[in-house]
């Protein structure tokens, strides 16, 4: 069987306010083309379809607008879609006895029984192969939220030992049913011990509050392959060829200019995967950066005077980026970009500014002692921010400013 892996669409994601749908009807439309192509017998995606638990109608027409076409593509397809952590897991998987019809199952919600235990039938699905008999079994294990997974009596790491212990009783429970020559295989959204980041994946750790970390023991050595989402740069865990993160489609952050987005196509017989490639995804909209390092606004305003200026109106304009050194605050460094760019074919996504010798610490600025903090004076909290922020002392002007506008609160007070 040819299985396609995929993850961590976001469908619905502005990117700085831009909104993206143009862009992930080109990745869907690409990836039907893909599904047909490369005769594709079963899609996984990992979680994270939509980019926020309430989708908008645009959103949600887009992604059923695919699942339609995709089974066009491929009428035997057969299509496993987990919730993540951005999803909500109850409104994907509202339309499940419905898709199951065509061999579209969602998992979102974990289901127990009276006792609390884990209904694990619901989150095993049977592949079939070309004439009707078992293949191989998938454990389609969704983001598993605090009261999906058990506590773990003593334990250090509640999270990971919980999600350990799930998939360890969901391979038990298949491992009882399969019969000799099917294989197994899982899905998941969640962080491993290995796992290299990128710029939006250490945002991401914040909504988990940094204990997700789950070791790539977890899954059962057994398991043909683990199609995981989540972190969104492609990569395999550790020497498991057969655990991987697909990586999000569309890039998430300007650190990603260079690198090239995938899904991953893999084939599966009795011996376990074989195969596999990694099908790079067709950038819709580019990612640009001026100027390559962060340099004076005279010379910024120089290099963005440069840019093409729009044609006819129809080309895809690229996000832009632009990047400033500066030596203090400059309040109208905005406004001389953006006439800057008054014409250009590109879309103002950022300006990142950058001011000569702001890191606190190399220039004696320390935090301080909560208690310390407690001690502070407003005009002390005032002098250590600027220092923080822009490697320099305040002028003596602003200052002036700043203890005439203090001593005008004291006095209200």
């Amino acid at each position: 069987m040819k299985i396609l892996h995929t993850a961590d669409w976001h469908i619905g994601q502005l990117f700085h306010e831009y909104d993206r749908n143009w862009e992930h009807e080109q990745f869907l439309d690409w990836l039907v083309g893909m599904i047909r192509s490369e005769s594709i017998d079963v899609l996984l995606v990992s979680g994270d379809v939509f980019d926020n638990s309430n989708p908008s109608a645009a959103a949600l027409k887009l992604f059923y607008t695919f699942l339609n076409r995709a089974t066009q593509a491929n009428p035997s397809l057969q299509i496993i879609i987990t919730a993540g952590n951005h999803d909500s897991a109850a409104r994907l998987e509202s339309p499940k006895p419905l898709l199951e019809s065509s061999n579209i199952h969602i998992v979102g919600v974990i289901e127990k029984d009276v006792g609390g235990n884990i209904d694990f039938g619901k989150l095993t699905i049977p592949l079939k192969a070309g004439d009707g008999s078992v293949a191989g079994w998938c454990l389609a294990i969704p983001f598993l939220r605090m009261g999906d997974y058990p506590a773990i009596e003593g334990s250090e790491q509640p999270y990971s030992a919980g999600v350990a212990r799930v998939y360890a009783e969901a391979y038990a429970y298949v491992s009882q049913r399969k019969e000799p020559g099917q294989w197994m295989i899982a899905l998941g959204h969640l962080h491993t011990q290995d796992a290299a980041v990128g710029d939006m994946d250490r945002q991401e750790r914040l909504i988990m509050g940094g204990i997700e970390l789950v070791p790539a023991s977890a899954f059962h050595d057994d398991l043909s392959y683990v199609a995981l989402g989540h972190i969104h740069r492609a990569q395999r865990i550790g020497a498991r060829e057969h655990v991987r993160y697909s990586g999000s489609p569309l890039p998430m952050s300007f650190s990603e200019r260079a690198y090239r987005h995938q899904v991953l196509v893999f084939e599966l017989n009795g011996e376990g995967m074989e195969h596999l490639q990694q099908l790079e995804v067709p950038v819709a909209v580019p990612l640009m950066r001026i100027p390559a390092v962060h340099s004076h606004a005279a010379e910024v305003i120089g290099s963005l005077a440069q840019l093409p200026a729009i044609v006819d109106g129809s080309e895809v304009c690229p996000y832009l980026e632009v990047v400033v050194l500066a030596d203090g605050p400059d309040p109208g460094l905005r406004h001389r970009i953006m006439e800057a760019l008054v014409g250009k074919a590109v879309r103002l996504a950022r300006i990142d500014v950058r001011y000569e010798g702001m890191v606190a610490e190399r220039n004696g600025v320390e935090p301080g002692s909560s208690n310390e903090r407690e001690e502070l004076r407003p005009v002390d909290v005032f002098s250590r921010t600027y220092q923080s922020k822009y490697g320099s002392p305040v002028p003596e002007g602003l200052m002036q400013l700043f203890l005439a506008v203090a001593a005008g609160v004291t006095e209200t007070e």
